[in-house]
């Protein structure tokens, strides 16, 4: 299929496709001078609106082949290729064939998280390189799946945390790293962004015939939708998607890890949150406080996906993070920076003394691309192990929350009262729901218990029901494998 998608054909092939076991076979190694061809799987906002315009500025690059299971999708992705740049590219629906092309070198993979592991690991074996979307996994041992594959077909696996490339933040973190504003006491990782209901209907949402919704599942549950919109809010739903503190949080822990050298996973963590104001079809919490203890410096997560308060169309803000709706808030001994496309730094008397910014994240795809030429997975600024442990990270606070028992704020403060600066940031979650007429001194707030990973592995010690939640339960034709990485 070239510029333009019969539906028919378009459907046909979707369907011949799901019956067909991957055949995969990859090029020749690349020449340094051999230009790169590139599928795009998964078409939304990253997929069209990041991945493709990205690749295109690279010199040596060529994007070949589109793939969505949403026909609409595809069609207007092989329109903007042709209507922009003039190039002709072939569409599919299952990633499956777009793999096996031999003259594919590269896969951009821009599906919702739920398909990440399985389509990234399909990719390996099938000889091809992949820069993949965070959150990597869907759950914590799909992974180590992901890394394993990764070494096992001596693959360059970049995972989508492009801080790590963007030149303002690499200085800014290298500053605060040589000691300028001093020790380093607390880290705060936050996303304060708005995020509204996503509906409940009362009967379950038609899927378009263009749309194989077979393949959308995936390695998911194939379930009825009952919230207004297939796509992106799929997010919100632990069926397929893992809430804002991996939705967003994966870049916001990535870059406090990154700036602490921290390489493993906490020795404790717990979370506290809900899903507040709305009666909707998502249970992904849109209020949450993560505690990761580490023994060095200790790491917070926040999120708060409400307007500031209620009938309020503002975004929430906090003079704490200075209004910035998601950062990296950094105290030190010596000041305060806020970190996030470049950095800001103050002093201990709120006075801005140094600002970085410049780059964008373009230069994450060029690292990429160039670590693809150069045969070197280790020029990666963010690989696949990277990615797995922020994202590793993330999952295990989640666990904690979707464990959690409904508690008072009294409770809370009891379980809590050892944690460093957890008061303050407590605080702030108590004002914020009171601006929303919630009622915090009865049980509201789901209250997690502690989890402590064990070092190295994909699990949690003496917890049996956290354990339960590591590793997910795949349809027959989308199971994720269990890779060795030998």
């Amino acid at each position: 299929m070239h510029t333009s998608i019969s539906r028919r054909r378009f459907v046909q092939g979707t369907a011949a496709a799901a019956f067909c076991a991957p055949l995969f076979v990859s090029r020749e190694a690349l020449a340094a001078n051999d230009e790169i061809r590139v599928g795009v799987v998964g078409l939304g906002v990253r997929g069209l609106g990041t991945h493709i315009p990205c690749m295109k500025k690279l010199d040596g690059v060529k994007i070949v082949a589109v793939c969505d299971p949403d026909g609409p999708r595809a069609a207007a992705a092989v329109k903007h290729c042709e209507d922009k740049y003039g190039d002709k590219v072939d569409a599919y629906a299952d990633v499956r064939r777009l793999l096996d092309r031999k003259d594919i070198d590269v896969v951009c993979n821009a599906t919702q998280q739920y398909w990440h592991a399985l389509s990234t690991i399909w990719a390996c074996q099938a000889g091809k390189h992949v820069y993949v979307e965070k959150p990597l996994s869907h759950y914590i041992w799909e992974g180590r799946q992901m890394v394993n594959a990764a070494k096992k077909y001596n693959r360059v696996v970049q995972c989508g945390t492009q801080q790590r490339s963007i030149a303002g933040t690499r200085e800014a973190v290298a500053w605060l790293q040589a000691g300028n504003l001093g020790k380093i006491k607390l880290v705060t990782a936050y996303a304060n962004k708005p995020r509204l209901s996503v509906g409940k209907r009362t009967e379950p949402l038609p899927i378009p015939p263009e749309i194989d919704y077979d393949l959308w599942c995936g390695p998911a549950k194939k379930l009825p939708i009952y919230r207004d919109k297939l796509q992106y809010d799929c997010s919100f739903d632990w069926n397929t998607g893992d809430g804002e503190s991996l939705n967003q949080g994966v870049h916001e822990v990535d870059m406090a890890r990154w700036l602490l050298g921290i390489t493993e996973m906490p020795r404790r963590v717990m979370s506290i949150g809900g899903r507040f104001v709305f009666n909707d079809a998502a249970d992904c919490p849109n209020t949450q406080i993560v505690y990761y203890d580490y023994p060095s410096v200790p790491i917070l997560y926040e999120v708060h996906n409400l307007r500031a308060a209620k009938g309020s169309k503002e975004v929430p803000s906090f003079r704490t993070f200075r209004n910035r709706p998601t950062a990296v808030a950094v105290d030190c001994e010596g000041g305060t920076a806020i970190v996030s496309y470049g950095g800001l730094m103050y002093d201990t008397e709120g006075k801005l003394i140094k600002k970085f910014t410049g780059g964008d994240q373009l230069e994450h795809f060029a690292n990429f691309v160039d670590a693809v030429r150069d045969g070197r997975p280790d020029r990666l600024n963010s690989d696949v192990l990277e990615g797995h442990i922020s994202t590793g990270i993330c999952h295990a606070g989640n666990i904690s929350y979707r464990l959690g028992r409904m508690a008072t704020k009294d409770e809370i403060r009891e379980v809590t009262r050892e944690i460093p600066a957890w008061d303050e940031t407590f605080d702030r979650l108590l004002v914020h729901l009171k601006a929303h007429d919630i009622d915090v001194d009865s049980p509201a707030i789901a209250l997690g218990p502690w989890l402590e990973p064990v070092p190295g592995e994909e699990r949690f010690k003496d917890n049996d029901e956290a354990n339960r939640l590591v590793k997910g339960f795949y349809r027959e034709e989308y199971m994720v494998p269990e890779v060795s990485a030998s």
